[in-house]
């Protein structure tokens, strides 16, 4: 009776070592979702992230539970977040320092085996933004200053070895000037000094900074896309002022642990993508200065891989450091 009720059972797929990881995936999710993100509150990563996590929550049906851990340029929040079971419950919203941190750091994981990406959630401009109070009303002015006096004026970044710093780098290493820079632990710090006037230059995307910019608090002068944008209108790219071929977009990607079964990675991409494409979501996402993308897995997994090349080789031509 034994041997038979073991029989029907295997038939049914249900004595498979298969089979848990295959219900367990029709069940998900039946308990509430961690999304990891790697900076402190009041960044860019934890305001986009808490525009889309209530319609996401909404539609998985479960709580979606914000766990914001910062430090180290945004790798001590990756570093757990790829340490995590595989098991669908913990993700993570990862920003432009992803890519960099693979060169300037040594980790513990690399990013394109120890996750598995689920969408690019939205792309932007960073921009060089001056106090009110400086004399750089343009970035001409900028360039004009650290060619008369180099490594007198300061920039600040959300952190060493982020896009901000690698691609304010190669803007000196292209025009010939010299500039000090100022890291900071997340953009949330950062943008206090810059709006304070502590710092005379701030280089970070618009999310952060575009109430300043509005207010006249912060002046713009330079954008990192190909072109101008629409976020911060009137504002020449870099590479319209002489910098030709420069473009460093910021952005901001989910990734799902490597290993997750395959149906709930498909089931939070659908539900991501149908939380993105939510009006008031998309809405909220562009007055803070970046543009939804909602792309497929497999367009974030080659974005991601030419970004670490792209951006990896800037590193180590500048040979910038986790101590620079």
């Amino acid at each position: 009776m034994q041997r038979r009720t073991l029989l029907a059972l295997a038939a049914g797929g249900l004595a498979s070592p298969l089979a848990a990881p295959a219900l367990r995936a029709q069940s998900w999710p039946d308990r509430p979702i961690r999304l990891i993100v790697p900076w402190p509150p009041g960044g860019s990563t934890d305001t986009i992230a808490r525009i889309f996590q209530p319609k996401l929550a909404e539609v998985l049906e479960r709580p979606v539970v914000i766990d914001n851990k910062g430090g180290a340029s945004g790798s001590v929040g990756a570093t757990e977040a790829a340490r995590a079971p595989a098991d669908g419950y913990t993700w993570m919203l990862a920003y432009d320092n992803e890519a960099t941190n693979q060169t300037v750091m040594r980790l513990p994981y690399r990013t394109l085996e120890a996750f598995a990406p689920v969408s690019l959630v939205a792309t932007g401009p960073l921009a060089l933004v001056a106090h009110q109070n400086t004399p750089y009303h343009s970035f001409a002015d900028v360039v004009a200053a650290a060619k008369a006096k180099p490594d007198t004026i300061a920039f600040a970044s959300s952190g060493v070895g982020g896009l901000a710093h690698v691609s304010t780098t190669l803007l000196q290493q292209q025009g010939g000037f010299r500039l000090v820079h100022v890291p900071y632990r997340g953009g949330g710090p950062a943008v206090q000094d810059a709006v304070a006037g502590n710092v005379p230059l701030f280089m970070s995307n618009v999310v952060i900074i575009s109430q300043h910019i509005r207010a006249g608090v912060l002046r713009p002068l330079g954008v990192t896309t190909e072109k101008e944008t629409q976020h911060v209108p009137g504002v020449p790219s870099f590479a319209q002022q002489g910098f030709a071929g420069f473009s460093a977009p910021t952005w901001w990607a989910f990734l799902g642990r490597a290993g997750t079964p395959e149906p709930i990675l498909r089931r939070m991409r659908d539900a991501l993508a149908q939380a993105l494409a939510d009006t008031e979501v998309k809405r909220k996402i562009e007055e803070q200065g970046a543009d939804v993308v909602a792309s497929s897995p497999e367009e974030c997994g080659r974005f991601l891989s030419g970004e670490i090349e792209k951006w990896g080789k800037v590193i180590r031509d500048n040979h910038i450091t986790a101590d620079s």
